[in-house]
């Protein structure tokens, strides 16, 4: 199978990359943990280089497309926002070219920007949309929601193709502080309960308004502290109320489609159970799909037929 294409996902935490064929086949793909926080000394070109340089000796000068958090400010090379709606055109049509010695070109995908309109706020994602892209090609549809959960947790509804709204929420960066960095930390440890879990779902029903959240938070370390809530359960039951707050907020009936990592799709799909909301799983290669997409929305490989999904 002749390779046309690396795409590759470099985000805050990982490194992943795709060795695909003109079709949009996978040929090969790799993982590494050098994510942004990893390159210190910022050479992301040696660190990139070290990973493909096989497989450009054997197959020669590839185009590159990278997504991710890679292409942010604080990455190799800032790729501006473009707007919404954003569809693989538009994302295609803002792709970043840097010139680099050892690589040759290197071509970057941008992020979106939702600006303040129709009740919505003012965000942005940077990685997801490519995600997306592949997601929704995929799946062989146009319209959707779709759900990314993470440290940034992302709800993204899809119109005709387009990345028409989304909403972010810090519900794994809040995790972690909460869990490590509070008061709650005394009373936490790393073990996973399904009781305990399902105990924060209950408590994420039971929320009566936002400042409740607050109020229910001091109440697991007090449940933790009396016996009512067994100590190796509370970080499962601040996952619980966390994941159930941002799902009740949400979700409100609709199906969605989970592009997620199989933890915390685990969690997902058990939160939307809980509230009676059917949540689909999307493949695990649909980064490198959306990559393989933009990249011949771009022209930088031949257009043609791809693979089944």
């Amino acid at each position: 199978m002749s390779a046309a294409l690396i795409g590759v996902d470099w985000g805050t935490t990982h490194l992943r990359a795709a060795l695909m064929a003109a079709d949009g086949a996978i040929i090969e793909p790799r993982r590494m943990p050098d994510g942004l926080r990893a390159v210190a000394d910022r050479n992301f070109e040696r660190r990139l280089s070290a990973l493909v340089a096989d497989w450009r000796a054997l197959h020669g000068p590839l185009p590159i497309l990278c997504s991710g958090m890679v292409g942010a400010r604080t990455g190799w090379i800032e790729a501006p926002y473009c707007a919404t709606p954003a569809h693989v055109q538009t994302i295609a049509e803002a792709l970043v070219a840097l010139d680099t010695p050892s690589l040759g070109r290197v071509h970057f995908a941008p992020g979106v920007r939702q600006g303040e309109h129709a009740g919505a706020h003012a965000d942005v994602m940077r990685g997801e949309e490519t995600q997306i892209v592949g997601a929704l090609d995929m799946a062989g549809e146009r319209n959707g929601m779709f759900v990314l959960p993470g440290t940034h947790s992302k709800w993204v509804e899809v119109e005709d193709g387009a990345i028409r709204r989304f909403a972010t929420f810090m519900t794994g960066d809040v995790y972690a502080a909460l869990k490590d960095h509070t008061i709650l930390s005394f009373t936490m440890n790393d073990s996973w309960s399904e009781a305990g879990f399902h105990r924060g779902l209950d408590m994420a029903r039971a929320l009566e308004g936002p400042g409740d959240l607050l109020a229910r938070l001091f109440w697991l370390r007090v449940a933790a502290l009396e016996g009512a809530l067994d100590p190796n359960a509370t970080g499962s039951a601040l996952s619980g109320l966390l994941i159930g707050a941002e799902m009740r907020q949400m979700a409100q009936g609709r199906a969605f489609t989970l592009v997620a990592g199989d933890a915390l799709a685990q969690r997902y799909r058990q939160a939307a159970k809980y509230f009676d909301v059917e949540a689909r799983v999307a493949p695990p290669t649909s980064a490198a799909r959306g990559q393989w997409l933009l990249a011949r929305a771009a022209g930088l490989i031949a257009r043609r037929d791809g693979p089944k999904s």
